[in-house]
């Protein structure tokens, strides 16, 4: 059940960094301010050195993570286009930015909890992003 969970959780926050990494490069061509752009670099930095911490340990389990899924990647991009197309701006970043995070922390939420037997290398990942994305949330609300 440990070897279970512990892969079951880390493919979920393997999808979710994905996503969360697609969604900061989707925006990043949108962004005026050097400060919403350097937040937006340090977050991205951070979620490539969790994807490759995942990879570290889902390789253990001979596991190759998970891709965010379609309809929601696809419906993000959406979202985002068409809110940028209407207004290109910072709080339009900042606003789509929060609402990524927000998801990305209640899904994996859900997820650590659901996976109770994971390993504690995997809980630990886990709430490092949770806490990275609620960081990120609190940072954008300025641009707001």
């Amino acid at each position: 059940m440990i070897e279970k969970d512990t892969v079951r959780l880390l493919r979920e926050c393997d999808a979710g960094v994905k996503m969360g990494l697609s969604s900061i490069d989707e925006v990043m061509d949108y962004v005026h301010s050097d400060r919403l752009k350097s937040c937006l670099s340090e977050c991205k930095k951070e979620h490539e050195k969790f994807a490759e911490e995942m990879q570290n340990l889902l390789e253990r389990y001979s596991d190759d993570g998970k891709e965010p899924n379609p309809i929601a990647k696809s419906m993000s991009w959406i979202k985002t286009n068409i809110k940028l197309n209407v207004n290109e701006s910072d709080a339009t970043v900042a606003d789509l930015i929060t609402d990524g995070c927000n998801t990305g922390v209640k899904s994996l939420s859900k997820y650590l909890n659901e996976y109770k037997a994971a390993d504690e290398a995997s809980k630990d990942i886990a709430k490092r992003i949770i806490s990275s994305e609620n960081r990120l949330a609190g940072e954008v609300r300025q641009f707001l």
